[in-house]
């Protein structure tokens, strides 16, 4: 594994360059990288427009208990932006109507939000059959009996969890995470594996998720899937579904890093370098549709984060949710999407091929 250095006291505090200039400096910066829908053109792709929108993927707010150097979202103790419970009536208004077949519920710590509860189980009434997926970074499993709690919950609403944990060894987690967040972790997988999580006789999904440490791109996943499962199990007893990689992108926290180490260039040119044709059909943002914590719609949870809104005259915001008006738009593209392109391809549920 690539050790991670050590954060910068701009990422202790939290503090990433305002979206409106992240996308002048992707766009801008001279590194002599095409632009990405140029070089999308050039493979013989047309302009990308989506697929049929299988998942609704719902940002309830940047709140988080953690402040890890990686997260794209900038999300923290300090952040206040939290989804209303009116901006989630909405969403269960657009599920409805539409032929979603799974919502992704993600944050900051979406745990977070006052309103999770009676989210998750209104989601469940709309989709009695459907998936539903809860992105958790495990710790808060351990803390208050409030969150010691949800587990016990999420099984019995059948909510799949999607669990960040960058490495299998303290070190790297908790330089990357914070000091003490590996144990925490493994004591919150534990629980989980308890209660039937990441076993194939209890048919709760319990998915790990992996980001490089460094500047790099994920090495294969079914590879690393087996060094973790492997490590884990052997060290700790913990079991697990899949391990899903994710490219590290441009953005927020990850972008003021690449800025601050003179390495912004190279990562781009490696991920341009890298750049996969085959993965441009599978890209998340086809069959995905990201709804910030405000409403706000966008073509994926990255584009939210650089405030790049779904592209008119499609809908703007959830109140205005409209499946047919959203398979008809076009995906606004960027640098960063060079990301979900770079080698076996990157998505929010892991490589792509």
């Amino acid at each position: 594994m690539v050790m991670a250095n050590s954060p910068s006291p701009r990422h202790r505090q939290g503090v990433s360059t305002p979206a409106a200039q992240q996308v002048k400096l992707l766009e801008e910066t001279e590194c002599g990288i095409p632009p990405f829908a140029k070089r999308v053109a050039q493979s013989g792709n047309p302009p990308l427009r989506p697929a049929e929108i299988e998942v609704l993927q719902i940002n309830t707010g940047y709140t988080c208990n953690l402040l890890c150097r990686h997260c794209h979202v900038d999300a923290g103790p300090d952040r206040r932006e939290m989804m209303t419970r009116s901006t989630m009536e909405h969403c269960l208004e657009a599920l409805k109507g539409s032929s979603i077949t799974t919502v992704d519920i993600t944050g900051g710590a979406p745990e977070m939000n006052p309103e999770f509860r009676w989210f998750i189980e209104k989601i469940r009434a709309c989709l009695p059959e459907g998936k539903i997926l809860v992105r958790s970074n495990l710790t808060l499993f351990t803390t208050s009996e409030t969150y010691r709690a949800l587990p016990h919950f999420l099984k019995e609403q059948r909510v799949n969890i999607i669990a960040s944990l960058p490495c299998f060894t303290r070190e790297v987690v908790d330089q990357v995470r914070g000091t003490g967040v590996f144990d925490r972790s493994i004591e919150a997988l534990r629980v989980l594996n308890s209660l039937g999580y990441g076993r194939e006789a209890g048919g709760l999904e319990l998915n790990l998720v992996y980001n490089p440490s460094g500047h790099t791109l994920p090495g294969d996943q079914a590879a690393l899937e087996e060094e973790y499962r492997k490590h884990l199990a052997d060290e700790f007893g913990i079991v697990f579904s899949h391990l899903f990689t994710i490219t590290n992108m441009p953005v927020s926290r990850f972008l003021n890093d690449l800025l601050e180490s003179g390495e912004y260039c190279r990562y781009m040119t490696l991920l341009e370098k890298s750049y996969n044709p085959l993965a441009v059909e599978k890209m998340m943002c086809r069959t995905t549709v990201s709804v910030g914590w405000d409403g706000t719609l966008y073509d994926c949870d990255f584009n939210q984060m650089l405030h790049l809104p779904t592209r008119k005259p499609a809908p703007q915001h959830i109140s205005e949710f409209s499946e047919s008006r959203l398979r008809n738009r076009t995906i606004t593209l960027g640098q960063h999407c060079y990301g979900c392109t770079a080698g076996a391809g990157s998505s929010c549920q892991g490589s792509l091929l």
